[in-house]
């Protein structure tokens, strides 16, 4: 008898995206036909049963199913985002002994990220600004929403600063210092490297502990991954409708296309110009990475798969994966830029302001200083969206309103720039790899 061959976490998580959809958009429409038909208080014991954040004040009675599966499988993925970021990291400072090469690797992974970064960047400009002139964000913006929009001002070149810990126990405690976890993990495989045989206990406590964060990874994707991602894609759509949408659909759909756009093109054919590889190849292979983004909204959550899928089918060595991919999360968002310069030139459209191509040139550079700080959690990139706003000196009682509305119904563009952030971190390691004479092509074509 034929053995049964198990479904593959692509086909998992294709099923898990588009039920996820289904059921969300569903609900959507429900909520939207019970609450118009005077039955609002249907859809409020549904809201409760299913989709209630129960961490509120407003869910002390509820019971939240969908909340809590989605939030328990995120919860359990950015568990081991330190471990692995310390781990792996540690491990690939210890493996590579020439601090020349060392120093190449580094130099030729900013250069691709800040390569990707200038390219999305300039296209976004060139969309947003097409889309102001075309008068697709002349929008009223709702007065009942200032209070919404308040957030402590940020210089983006603290980052610098704030990347050295001042105590590597508190640094290591959260997930919003994962570029100071980069920089501890750096020193601790450096001062191995030069320890020798003397460091060798530590590494081989590091060497076992990321045999266990893999293997629970490795389940955690597998198993629970595709039931977790199902319940967050549906409540996404389930409880963030159609208020305020219309207004600004404009916005929405063209920064949601360029992301796709350039998901599609300037990875693959940056890979192309410096590698000579087939790019056919690697978009194959990393859809499913870029999926996972989508549907978690985190790139801390998609390092494992990422990780996994550049070693495993893309021919990458475990070296210069092990750096490139967690500084990538750390300062590769991508995505982030290319929806700051939408969403900043609607904000000051909006709220009257004339976005010439010299305001844009500014704001592209503050918004990549900005997103190379921002931390790799979900809608980090939207607060960051105000840290823009000041550095443009746009922040009138108009820009903020704009500013809340960005807030209200941005969910979709923040899920829709994820992919673009972690296929790039893949990209920038494949032709670093390449770059080195270290990625396996035989893997790479398979």
């Amino acid at each position: 008898m034929k053995e049964k061959k198990e479904m593959t976490i692509v086909r998992k998580m294709m099923i898990s995206l588009v039920g996820g959809l289904v059921v969300g958009i569903g609900c959507l429409f429900l909520r939207e036909s019970l609450i118009s038909g005077g039955s609002e208080g249907v859809w409020n014991t549904i809201n409760m049963l299913l989709f209630q954040d129960i961490t509120v004040a407003a869910g002390v009675h509820a019971l939240g199913v969908f909340y809590i599966s989605g939030q328990g499988f995120m919860k359990g993925l950015q568990m081991a985002v330190v471990p692995l970021i310390l781990v792996s990291l540690s491990l690939a400072m210890c493996s590579i002994s020439n601090s020349t090469k060392l120093g190449r690797i580094a130099g030729k992974s900013i250069l691709g990220f800040v390569g990707f970064y200038v390219c999305g960047a300039f296209l976004a400009c060139v969309v947003a600004t097409l889309v102001k002139n075309a008068g697709l964000f002349n929008v009223t913006l709702p007065s009942d929403l200032a209070e919404a929009s308040t957030i402590e001002a940020f210089n983006p070149i603290a980052v610098i600063l704030n990347a050295i810990p001042s105590n590597i126990v508190s640094a290591c405690s959260t997930n919003n210092s994962v570029l100071s976890v980069v920089v501890v993990s750096i020193i601790i495989g450096l001062c191995l490297n030069q320890l020798g045989e003397k460091g060798a206990a530590l590494k081989a406590v590091l060497q076992s502990g990321n045999e266990v964060i893999q293997l629970f990874l490795n389940f955690w994707i597998n198993k629970v991954g595709p039931f977790g991602i199902f319940c967050l894609i549906a409540r996404t759509f389930a409880i963030y409708g159609v208020e305020y949408l219309l207004p600004v659909a404009a916005y929405v759909v063209s920064a949601m296309l360029t992301l796709f756009i350039l998901c599609v093109t300037i990875y693959p054919i940056g890979i192309m110009l410096t590698t000579g590889l087939n790019p056919m190849k690697f978009l194959k292979k990393i859809a499913k990475v870029g999926i996972f983004g989508f549907s978690t909204n985190s790139s801390a959550a998609c390092l494992p798969l990422n990780t996994s899928t550049n070693l495993n089918e893309l021919g990458c060595s475990e070296e210069i994966t092990s750096f490139v991919l967690p500084t990538g999360m750390t300062i590769n968002m991508n995505g982030t830029t290319v929806m700051h310069m939408f969403a900043v030139t609607f904000i000051a459209t909006a709220a009257g302001i004339n976005v010439t191509p010299a305001n844009m040139a500014v704001m592209a550079f503050l918004s990549i200083c900005a997103a190379m700080g921002t931390p790799a959690i979900p809608v980090a990139g939207t607060t960051m969206i105000f840290t823009v706003l000041s550095g443009m000196g746009w922040t009138s009682d108009l820009c903020l309103i704009g500013y809340a509305l960005v807030l209200a119904i941005n969910r979709p563009v923040e899920m829709a720039l994820l992919p673009l952030n972690v296929i790039g971190d893949a990209a920038v390691n494949v032709i670093v790899n390449a770059k080195e004479g270290m990625l396996d092509k035989d893997v790479y074509n398979s």
